[in-house]
Parts: structure tokens; C-alpha cells; sequence
């Protein structure tokens, strides 16, 4: 029930491209966020973490996505290089074929803990809350069931654009070395994360073009690793959260 801080109220927020700055900024801090939330709640009031605990651990996270989306696949093709000749363009596009292969892998993995299960089960609950709302129908659980674990504008589907803009931006890209290479795909994070976010925003305005479908096809296989079948009572919870939403928004 807590209000959004203040950039989400901004005319950054609106514009075109920079409102996907808002959103980038929305999986880093607001997710984070809730999520330290969510580990105090399951530890208890004697394991909280925060002050130096909580910093220490979003810069190991942060520091352990960028290393093994960002370095490890910059890495592996850097060496890669040095043993086979190939063209600038082939180094780069292997690059990002790595990094997209790199995250398939990982979602993968991570699928297969019983405790990430149960968290992609209610996201599955989420999304097909999501599907009921947007379709019109009265958001209970029955209704709810029915419908798909599928949704164009997940933050999976957004993931996927994000790295697949990112092969075809860095294959553009000329010969550079090792460490110019690591520290461009850094910097570029948020270019790239504004240009995914209007793709992701038109093929969701444009849901019924054949061509969407087509296109947006991969990001919904995707979420078949990030999606569980939910029970009645994750629907029950998920349900519950949109009405309360919906009461919020209309107050």
C-alpha cells in the first residue's frame, strides 16, 4: 500500500524511450526493495537485514549479475578470439548469442529450487490475475484459473528484448579491447533498456498484428521457465492484491 516514490510521477516517466529508464530503475530499486522486505518478513525480527548487511548484499547481487551477464560472456568470446580468427561482427553477434544462451541457462537453473518454483508459481498466478483484468471478466479465483500463465508485457518478455536489442546494437559495434569491451555493454544497459521498453510497449499495444505475434513468440516461450501453474491459493493472494490495487487507484 506504500505510494510510489516521486520519479514515477515525473513527465520522465511518460516520454517515450526515458520511461524506460522508470522501469529499469523500478526492477532495480523498487524490486529490490520488496524483496529485502520479503527476507525480513520469512527471517524474523532477529535476522533483519539491513545497514551494512543490506548494502553488502545488493552489491554482491548487482556485482554477480554483471559479472555473469555482462563479463563471462565478454570473456568467453575474448578468449574465443585469440585461438580462432573471425570477423569483428561474428566476435560481437557470439558475444550476445552467449549472453541470451548465458540467461536461458541460469533461468533454467534457478527454476529447478523448490522455493524459486513456488516464487514463479505466483507469478503464474499473477499474470493470469493480469489476463482476467484486462479481458474484462470479474476477478475471482474460478475465473481466473482459466486463463493463461502468459503475458506480453512481463518483465521476462522485457528481459529477453533487452538482451536480444543488445546482440543487434553490440554486432554494430568495432574491435575493442577487453576492458573496453566489459565497461561499453555496462554503459549501454540503459540505452538499451529504453528502446526494449517502447518495443515491449508497442508489441503490447499491438497484441492481434500477425507480426507481433510472431515476434513476441520467443518472450512468451520464455516465460515457460519463469511461470509455474499456481494452486487456488496463490490465486486467491493474487486476486486479492489486484482488488486492492484497483481500490487504491480509484481512491
Amino acid at each position: 500500500e506504500e505510494k510510489l516514490g516521486g520519479i514515477y510521477k515525473t513527465k520522465l516517466s511518460k516520454w517515450p524511450f526515458f520511461r524506460g529508464l522508470v522501469i529499469l530503475w523500478d526492477s532495480l530499486s523498487l524490486g529490490m526493495k520488496f524483496l529485502t522486505l520479503s527476507a525480513n518478513i520469512q527471517s524474523g525480527e532477529e535476522e533483519q537485514i539491513e545497514g551494512t548487511a543490506l548494502y553488502l548484499t545488493l552489491l554482491i547481487s548487482i556485482s554477480f549479475s554483471i559479472g555473469l551477464f555482462f563479463v563471462l560472456p565478454s570473456l568467453l568470446i575474448h578468449t574465443l578470439s585469440r585461438f580462432v580468427e573471425l570477423p569483428t561482427f561474428i566476435i560481437n553477434f557470439g558475444e550476445g548469442i552467449t549472453r541470451l544462451l548465458v540467461l536461458v541457462f541460469y533461468l533454467w537453473i534457478i527454476g529447478k529450487g523448490s522455493d524459486i518454483s513456488r516464487v514463479f508459481a505466483y507469478h503464474g498466478a499473477e499474470h493470469k490475475t493480469i489476463n482476467a483484468f484486462e479481458n474484462n471478466i470479474d476477478i475471482n479465483i474460478e475465473n481466473v484459473k482459466h486463463f493463461p500463465l502468459e503475458h506480453a508485457r512481463c518483465g521476462t518478455s522485457f528481459l529477453l528484448t533487452l538482451v536480444l536489442i543488445s546482440i543487434i546494437i553490440f554486432s554494430l559495434l568495432g574491435q575493442m579491447p577487453l576492458w573496453k569491451r566489459i565497461i561499453s555493454r555496462i554503459l549501454m544497459v540503459p540505452i538499451i533498456a529504453m528502446v526494449s521498453y517502447e518495443v515491449i510497449k508497442w508489441m503490447g499495444d499491438n497484441s492481434e498484428n500477425i507480426l507481433v505475434i510472431v515476434v513476441s513468440y520467443p518472450n512468451l516461450l520464455l516465460q515457460k521457465l519463469t511461470t509455474r501453474e499456481p494452486n487456488e491459493k496463490m490465486i486467491e493472494i493474487a486476486v486479492k492484491a489486484l482488488n486492492k490495487l484497483i481500490k487504491l487507484e480509484s481512491a
